[in-house]
């Protein structure tokens, strides 16, 4: 199918260690992107990037500024710059508001939200340059409707709807896309240890989705993907959800 190879491109995945980051690697691979495998556990990137021809492991802690400088300045160097940034990191700390330590926030503040825009602001110029970018922000239905006990995640991932629909403005004229994407319930390691703790939470939560089945990894891998090729060339500035149908607009 025209328009949907990415030869020649160069991608970071950020959180690319884990369930969907490395499926979003994996997609992006198969269509012929070279793939920096980013994440603050360098050993899990590692592992993934063994498994993707022509990609590379590379350590980035989003919390710590100077981190995310040398990240960016390591694709530079290597690469000669980024093509598609895939903002997937995230954290999120469950805990009622009311009673949420403001030590939770600032973390959730840094990895969340002012990692990407930073390392947004290191790479976006030389796409803008180059002509021709991609930007996808990972970030949750949780943001879009609101999470019982996720008060500062919904907070922080929220953030990244005004940032990403001020990038698709500013970045327009050189070429560069930049698009949310938010995961519904999805079957990740993650929900399986909060699912461990409260047996039957996995089925209640199915029951509650009109496709009656939680999402996968590649469900999401899929939509990034797309958004990343020249068939999504007329595609910006949209937060788009992949929810089952969980959520609707």
């Amino acid at each position: 199918m025209d328009g949907m190879r990415l030869d020649g491109r160069v991608a970071v995945v950020t959180g690319g260690a884990g369930a969907i980051g490395s499926a979003i690697a994996a997609d992006l691979t198969a269509l012929g992107a070279r793939v920096v495998v980013a994440d603050v556990d360098l050993r899990g990137a590692e592992k993934v990037a063994a498994g993707l021809p022509g990609s590379v492991p590379q350590a980035v802690d989003l919390a710590a500024p100077e981190s995310v400088e040398r990240f960016c300045a390591a694709c530079r160097d290597a690469a000669g710059g980024v093509d598609i940034l895939v903002h997937n990191a995230g954290v999120s700390i469950v805990e009622l508001f009311t009673s949420s330590d403001p030590a939770n926030w600032d973390l959730m503040w840094q990895v969340n939200l002012r990692g990407p825009m930073l390392m947004t602001k290191l790479l976006l110029p030389g796409m803008m340059a180059r002509g021709w970018g991609r930007l996808v922000f990972v970030s949750s239905d949780g943001a879009r409707a609101g999470s019982g006990g996720e008060g500062a995640y919904a907070a922080t991932k929220a953030g990244l709807f005004g940032l990403a629909k001020t990038l698709a403005r500013e970045a327009a004229r050189a070429n560069v896309t930049s698009n949310v994407v938010c995961p519904g319930p999805t079957d990740t390691p993650m929900l399986q240890r909060v699912s461990a703790a409260e047996p039957g939470l996995v089925e209640r939560i199915a029951r509650t989705i009109p496709l009656r089945r939680l999402g996968t990894p590649a469900d999401v891998a899929g939509l990034v993907a797309y958004l990343c090729t020249e068939r999504a060339a007329y595609v910006t500035g949209q937060t788009l959800s992949v929810s089952g149908g969980v959520t609707m607009h």
